[in-house]
């Protein structure tokens, strides 16, 4: 579970891709982020809490999510088994 520092929300980690990866209908329209980024860290798709959105974030703008508890999104049981004292139990089928 993560907190973003730039746009203060909590969320939960559901893959990593280890680059900014642009997927092709995005790199046809050269839709590639305009802010500045360290290409060499890895970027998270994110559960955003209290919402039904899901995030594509880069690592430089997360830290551990402070707060605990339950993420309110409506995927976390397609991604989840259970919410231990430690974070979330992963399908292992689901989770990158």
């Amino acid at each position: 579970m993560i907190h973003h520092t730039l746009f203060d929300y909590r969320g939960v980690i559901v893959d990593v891709d280890p680059h900014f990866r642009v997927g092709a209908q995005m790199k046809a329209q050269d839709r590639r982020p305009k802010f500045q980024h360290d290409d060499s860290q890895p970027w998270y798709h994110v559960l955003i809490d209290g919402t039904a959105n899901h995030a594509y974030v880069s690592e430089q703008n997360l830290e551990p999510d402070a707060e605990g508890g339950p993420i309110d999104h409506p995927e976390v049981i397609t991604y989840f088994n259970t919410l231990s004292k430690d974070g979330y139990v992963s399908h292992p089928h689901k989770v990158h």
